[in-house]
Order: C-alpha cells, then sequence, then structure tokens
C-alpha cells in the first residue's frame, strides 16, 4: 500500500535527517578526542589544529562545487557518496599510527560532510508546502546537531573504555547504517527518485556562481553564517573541551554534560528561531546580530573572570554558544529569498562557505597562540586560553561589519529593482519575500 504523500514526505525527510545527524557525530569526533589525539600522534596544539583547519578546509572550499553538483545530480547521489567517504575517513582514522593517516582520514570526513547537509536542505522544498520551509531548514539543522550528542556521550564513554579503535570503527558502522536506509527511502522529488538537471557546463557554472554572489543577498547570507556559526563551531569540533578539561579544570563527564546543554539549547531554540524568521522576514538581521551579542558577551564574561569561572557561567557560556547553529540558518533562508530555484543549490552552497572559513581561521590561529605560549606541549593553563579564545573577538567583528553592509547592499538593490517610487521599503521587502516563499 502505498505511502499518502504527507507521510512520504517525513519519510524522506527524516532518511535525509539521519544522514545528516551522523555526518555531525563524524564531523565532531575529533573534537571529543583531540587530548586522545596529541597523545596518540604526540603532536602539539597547532599540529591537532591544523587536523580540524584541514577537514574545514577541505568543507568549505567543496560547498561551492557541491552546490553545482548538487544541482545537475540531485540530493540522493550526494548523500549517499558522502556517507561512504565518511565511513572510508573514520575507518581510516580508527587504524592509523601516524599524522599522514589521520590527515587523509580528516580529508575524506571534510568530503564527505560537505556533500551532505546542503543536500538534505534541498529535499526540503521539494517535498514540503513554502509556509514550512523556514521552520524545517531550522529544524533540519538542530535535530542534525544529534550527531554531537553521540559524539559527547557514546563516542567519548568507548575513546574512555575500549579505546580508539573501536571508538572510530563504531562511528564508521554508524555512517554504513545510513547509507543503507538512505539508499533504500530518500527520492529527490515527489515525482522522481533521480532527479537530474541540466548538464553542467562551464558557461553554466560561471552564469550561476556569479549570479548568485553578484546578490548582495547571498552575500549576506554568507555573512550571517560566517558571523553565527563560528564560536559554536570552535568550541564543539576543536577547543571546547580541552578548554573545559585542561584549562577550566572540569572533568570529561562534566565537559560531556556541557556540550550536551550545547546541543540541547540549539534544539531548543532553532525551531522558535525558524518560526520568528517565517513570521518577521524583515527582522531577520536584528536576530542575527542579538545572537552575535549573546556569543560574545558570554566569552567575554567567561574570559574576564580572575581564574576559572564558575559553573554556571560555564552553563551561561554554552547556552549563549548553542543559540548560534540556529542563528547560522537564517543565513539560507536569505539565500532562498534573493535566488531562482534554478541555482538554490550553488547560493546554498555560497552561503555554507561563510561559517566554516571563519571555524577553520578561529580554529587554527587558538592552535597557534597556544604554541606559542606552552612551546608545543598540552600543559595548558586557564590563562593560555584565555588570550587564545580571544581571538574570536575579531572575527565576529569583521563578520558584523560584513553584515552591516550587505544588509544595506540588499536593501538598495531591491528599492531598485522593484522600483520603489510611491511604495514605502516595509512594503516592497514582504512583497518580495512573499513571492520568493512561493518559489521556494
Amino acid at each position: 500500500m502505498p505511502l499518502r504523500p504527507e507521510t512520504r514526505a517525513w519519510a524522506v525527510w527524516s532518511a535525509g535527517l539521519a544522514a545528516y545527524v551522523i555526518a555531525v557525530l563524524h564531523r565532531t569526533s575529533l573534537g571529543v578526542a583531540g587530548l586522545d589525539a596529541q597523545h596518540r600522534f604526540d603532536i602539539g596544539a597547532s599540529a591537532l589544529a591544523s587536523f580540524a583547519v584541514l577537514q574545514l578546509l577541505v568543507y568549505a572550499g567543496l560547498q561551492i562545487p557541491v552546490g553545482m553538483l548538487l544541482d545537475r545530480f540531485g540530493s540522493l547521489r550526494l548523500v549517499l557518496s558522502g556517507a561512504l567517504l565518511m565511513v572510508a575517513g573514520q575507518t581510516l582514522m580508527a587504524f592509523s599510527g601516524d599524522v599522514a593517516g589521520a590527515v587523509t582520514a580528516r580529508v575524506l570526513v571534510g568530503a564527505g560532510d560537505a556533500m551532505t547537509f546542503i543536500s538534505v536542505l534541498r529535499l526540503v522544498p521539494h517535498w514540503f508546502p513554502p509556509r514550512r520551509v523556514p521552520v524545517l531548514t531550522q529544524v533540519t539543522g538542530i535535530v542534525g546537531q544529534i550527531g554531537q550528542l553521540l559524539s559527547a556521550v557514546p563516542l567519548a564513554a568507548l575513546l574512555a573504555g575500549p579505546g580508539w579503535t573501536t571508538a572510530f570503527v563504531g562511528a564508521a558502522g554508524a555512517g554504513v547504517f545510513v547509507a543503507v536506509v538512505a539508499f533504500a527511502a530518500l527520492h529527490d522529488t515527489p515525482e522522481r527518485r533521480v532527479n537530474s538537471g541540466s548538464a553542467i557546463t562551464w558557461q553554466r557554472l560561471g552564469a550561476d556562481l556569479a549570479g548568485a554572489w553578484r546578490h548582495p543577498g547571498t552575500r549576506l547570507g554568507l555573512w550571517t553564517h560566517f558571523t553565527t556559526q563560528f564560536t559554536g563551531t570552535v568550541f564543539a569540533l576543536m577547543w571546547g573541551v580541552p578548554f573545559l578539561i585542561a584549562g577550566e579544570g572540569l572533568s570529561r563527564g562534566a565537559a560531556s554534560t556541557l556540550l550536551i546543554v550545547f546541543v540541547l539549547t540549539g534544539m531548543a531554540s532553532g525551531p522558535v528561531l525558524g518560526m520568528l524568521t517565517q513570521r518577521f522576514p524583515l527582522r531577520r538581521s536584528l536576530m542575527v546580530l542579538g545572537i552575535v551579542a549573546a556569543n560574545m558577551g558570554a566569552w567575554a564574561l567567561v574570559l574576564a573572570w580572575p581564574g576559572q569561572a564558575p559553573t554556571a557561567l560555564l552553563v551561561l557560556l554554552v547556552v549563549a554558544l548553542g543559540l548560534g547553529g540556529p542563528g547560522s540558518m537564517i543565513g539560507f533562508d536569505y539565500a532562498r529569498s534573493f535566488n531562482p530555484p534554478s541555482r538554490l543549490g550553488t547560493a546554498t552552497g555560497v552561503v555554507n562557505v561563510g561559517g566554516f572559513v571563519a571555524s577553520l581561521l578561529s580554529i587554527l590561529l587558538i592552535g597557534l597562540v597556544l604554541d606559542a605560549r606552552t612551546g608545543g606541549s598540552a600543559d595548558y593553563h586557564i590563562d593560555d586560553f584565555r588570550v587564545a579564545m580571544s581571538v574570536q573577538f575579531a572575527v565576529a567583528a569583521i563578520g558584523v561589519l560584513g553584515i552591516l553592509r550587505t544588509r544595506r547592499l540588499a536593501r538598495r538593490k531591491m528599492e531598485l529593482e522593484d522600483g520603489i517610487v510611491i511604495r514605502p521599503l516595509r512594503e516592497a521587502l514582504a512583497s518580495r519575500f512573499a513571492v520568493a516563499g512561493r518559489q521556494g
């Protein structure tokens, strides 16, 4: 008996979401294994950071090519390819005993991860009505962060118990499982299991990329993603656990608990931000700037605290950081609002570059500062982290300037395109977003 259309839509989305959950597990696995990796490979902070930086560099560098491939080949083929690449990477990491093998493993993980999220996002406008797209976009990003819970709890427990090889083989096994689920359940559109776009040509590549980039609304989405996502990614992917354990003196269990609070905050706030984005599209940038202020304000309090911060303040920090992931999803809503469906994959890829470029820069700079202060050893003091983590303020400042500039340009472009003479800007903007929602 065939499934009802709505039930079928939820089943397809759930299969894609499962693939994204495991992709986040793979992405964040090195963060909980950071200190273990330093001992296993006998490396310092900057070398450890280079693992994550290379992973993010591959991820960010592939976003635009993957977006174009998504427009051409559809979600199913890219989700499956990404899952298999990450399985290969985690299997290699499980058995690697040297730096070269670990680096190759993280490159594979970054490449597979790059194919997953935007491919799952692409399913949403194909399978659900436009009014649900902003909320489901948020829910996709936030429920996907269950993968961080999987790395913070069961993966961390495997690392502390059976050890490195068992932990990463287990992660690879989870990847095989979701690849099977995706192959069985995913369909690109309600009409076709595999939906292929027009052939990729250099002319089309250039036109899609140029068209997406030229619109300041796409760049506004990029700077939104850049500024809201990076500090939470830095915390979860690389430096959060070392900061909490070696800097703040917490146990591994307490650090894992704070990571859980971080993830749960994002999961709780994501649907709320999605509904606010849907209801108040003209106030999206104010929500973004408020989240950035909360992130940087919490870091300022923790880093300015004399000595090790109290637990309540660390909880406040992870709650503030938990808002960043949902905030970054607003960037994808800008991509949807300002681009036609034919180049949505490309525009989404452009936006998704932002947060990961900011993250890799921050991760690398923090590692370099820590090494400069400790001489390459893993004997960290809270003062070392206080100096190193402060580089995030400079990255956030660059992002805020980008948001303010592109917001102004986007509003000006819409005034010109809509030929505003008598109608107020607010009415023109509302009209434009209604059209984008129907296209989405």
